[in-house]
């Protein structure tokens, strides 16, 4: 009796090429569409990606399921990315979704229709031993997932199979169009899935009060007033409302810090001014695929996704919390986002970015700065 695993099933390219993958390795497939977010929501392509999921699974002539895990999701996942926001940092919802939702709840739901074992359509490899499972970077580094996978728990892991993980994006899509999918050219979603194509301040300030307060430049000018410290993220350079100021540089504005506590947001007009760079940051609330044998060890982070990986050293406290330093500045390394650790193609995990600082004193315009701390 072939082995029944179920795919989570979204109405998109990926998933439908994965189970299609499944069920021509000779696995029972089923699908599951899964939704997170209210039904009503005008801005949510909900109703479209389940009809979407119906073509797929009556052309693979496999069962759809349907579930709705929009109070799981509420209470696990939007209640801190709405608590991150009021703390003046810019969380990454999909990191916990992954952990809490899809190889989390999802998981657990999957097992009571039958399951023994779950796949998606996430661009990752999967190395099973008698160990925590190696969880490693997809063919296609372009769309390597990884990032976000890194904090799901290695008891999800063994149980799960990520079939597009030797594939490359462009055969994806030519699978399913041999293959006679439907969805076979259908765009990629982008951003979160229940944000959709809405202004995001717009949907911010439905949950959330905020303040207005002033925008300073580095030296202490007042150059503006922003709408809310939620509303801003590092690095940031379109949405700020600054102009050019008369008697000075015509230079677009990216927001450098937020200054939770006077309610100030400070600005600078260089892309790589030195108040967007760190070398050395803080990392909490780690999840490690395996222990690391040693308290120190040289590896290379990311900080946000599609991001090039940065050689690193850390160390390890007594606490948990990470320390990376960085062999040379990056940009616009943010608190709340994560940072995730590699050695190789191997996903070492990671953590929640904390504190950060530029220690080593850089050339800048020519002239030599001071470390910002």
């Amino acid at each position: 009796m072939s082995e029944t695993v179920i795919v989570g099933v979204s109405g998109g390219v990926d998933s439908a090429v994965a189970a299609l993958l499944l069920q021509r390795q000779g696995y029972a497939v089923q699908g599951l569409f899964m939704s997170n977010w209210d039904e009503d929501d005008a801005y949510c392509t909900i109703a479209q990606d389940f009809q979407d999921a119906r073509r797929i699974c009556d052309t693979l002539k496999i069962p759809l399921h349907r579930v709705s895990f929009a109070a799981d999701y509420k209470e696990q996942v939007f209640a801190l990315f709405l608590r991150e926001y009021r703390a003046g940092r810019t969380p990454n919802p999909d990191v916990l979704c992954n952990r809490e939702i899809k190889f989390g709840v999802c998981l657990n739901y999957m097992q009571r229709l039958g399951a023994e074992r779950i796949a998606t359509g996430h661009y990752a490899r999967l190395e099973q031993s008698a160990g925590a499972p190696a969880l490693l970077k997809a063919a296609d580094v372009a769309k390597d997932q990884t990032y976000f996978l890194h904090a799901v728990a290695p008891e999800a892991l063994r149980q799960t199979l990520f079939p597009l993980g030797d594939l490359q994006k462009a055969d994806v899509r030519r699978l399913a169009h041999e293959y006679g999918l439907a969805v076979h050219d259908k765009p990629d979603s982008t951003g979160i899935c229940f944000i959709g194509e809405r202004p995001f301040r717009d949907f911010l300030a439905r949950y959330l009060d905020t303040t207005p307060g002033p925008i300073e430049s580095a030296d202490g000018n007042v150059v503006g007033e922003h709408r809310g410290l939620a509303f801003y993220t590092l690095g940031q350079r379109s949405g700020i409302g600054l102009g050019g100021r008369r008697g000075g540089s015509e230079a677009p504005w990216y927001v450098a810090a937020k200054e939770v506590a006077r309610n100030a947001l400070i600005v600078v007009q260089a892309h790589d001014h030195p108040l967007l760079l760190s070398d050395l940051f803080t990392v909490l609330d780690l999840h490690w695929m395996t222990q690391p044998a040693a308290r120190e060890l040289e590896c290379s982070v990311k900080t946000r996704y599609r991001q090039q990986d940065l050689p690193c050293r850390i160390r390890i406290h007594a606490d948990g919390t990470v320390q990376v330093s960085l062999n040379s500045p990056a940009r616009a390394v943010t608190p709340g986002q994560y940072a995730v650790f590699y050695t190789g193609d191997r996903c070492l995990g990671g953590g929640v970015i904390g504190d950060r600082a530029l220690q080593r004193p850089i050339t800048y315009n020519q002239g030599l700065l001071q470390e910002v701390s």
